[in-house]
């Protein structure tokens, strides 16, 4: 089905995963890896191993942090799922939470989903919300986090998604306001508060919201460096001078230098363009993607390695392919530089 797959009219170009930190043994993970994965959504919920104790949660921090650096070790994007307002937080250790989540090595994620607590039919939490031993956060609690919390993300991140869509028939108690994010973003435009993360400044959701926006075409690369999980991240972003984001890519080096570099990501944004379309109105196949890998292979060679590895979704395979790239026994595109 993979090898089909690669040359298929409809390409499946990503895989996304979602499991719990404490289910993602290396055993698990080249499993993954045989279904095309490469991406893991993990749910952590918090930081905060009392909280995990309070909700029976069955995992401790412990398991987040190796997980975590399990994962981009073998070149996976990471995601966490996190639940402002659990037991026995406050709006203050949420803050905090966040804070700790992107200053500490340990942690960094490169993606979010914040999903903030709620009581719905079924859950343990029903029986505690209505012996008044538990309360989910007000709407405008919750607002008032997440306006404390947008800016705080780093550009090398993706809030994927503020709110889970739950019919409101489940909901007992919490939020069910949908649309949090669009009024969250509203009112930090509105406070001349800028978003760094990556969803924000993409270039469709940009032209989506400023439809008259005349683009300036003037792009570089911007390099972002950081430590992570043991090793060091680079993240390459190509962007214009009104800070839009066309593309980006992600590359993780180890220790040892007899490993390859990692490229964990490449995503090149805008309206989705057909195979070879060359749609001058478009954002795609302008080159963004290969001028992305270009600056990767330059800087891995100078970082001292001889060899990049790819996690590539099973329809981008071709891709890389045309690039001098080849398909190795665990999944991975490959090339010696």
């Amino acid at each position: 089905a993979k090898s089909l797959n690669e040359k298929a009219k409809n390409r499946c170009v990503a895989l996304c995963i979602e499991t719990r930190p404490d289910f993602c043994s290396e055993k698990d993970i080249k499993n993954m890896l045989k279904f095309g994965c490469t991406r893991v959504g993990l749910g952590v919920q918090a930081i905060d191993n009392s909280i995990y104790k309070i909700i029976n949660r069955g995992h401790k921090i412990k398991d987040v942090i190796e997980t975590t650096q399990r994962l981009k070790e073998y070149g996976f994007k990471v995601g966490y799922h996190l639940m402002p307002g659990l037991p026995s937080s406050s709006q203050k250790k949420d803050l905090e939470m966040f804070k700790e989540i992107f200053e500490n090595e340990n942690f960094r994620p490169d993606q979010l989903k914040i999903y903030p607590t709620q009581v719905l039919k079924g859950a343990l939490l029903v029986d505690s919300f209505y012996k008044k031993e538990y309360t989910p956060y007000s709407t405008e609690e919750v607002k008032s986090l997440l306006l404390k919390i947008m800016p705080l993300i780093p550009r090398y991140c993706r809030v994927m998604r503020i709110m889970r869509e739950i019919p409101r028939f489940y909901l007992i108690a919490g939020t069910p306001n949908m649309a949090l994010r669009h009024e969250i973003e509203n009112e930090l435009k509105k406070m001349n508060i800028k978003l760094n993360e990556i969803r924000s400044r993409e270039i469709g959701h940009v032209l989506q919201k400023n439809k008259d926006l005349k683009l300036s075409d003037k792009i570089k690369i911007n390099k972002i460096e950081y430590t992570a999980s043991k090793g060091k991240e680079i993240f390459l972003e190509a962007i214009n001078s009104q800070d839009i984001l066309f593309g980006l890519l992600r590359i993780r080096f180890e220790r040892n230098k007899n490993s390859p570099a990692l490229v964990r990501e490449l995503h090149v944004y805008g309206p989705a363009a057909k195979l070879k379309e060359n749609n001058n109105s478009k954002i795609q196949h302008k080159g963004f993607g290969k001028s992305l890998l270009k600056e990767a292979e330059s800087l891995s060679k100078k970082q001292g390695y001889k060899k990049i590895k790819i996690i590539s979704g099973v329809g981008v395979r071709q891709y890389y392919k045309s690039l001098g790239y080849s398909l190795d026994e665990d999944g991975y595109m490959v090339k010696l530089i």
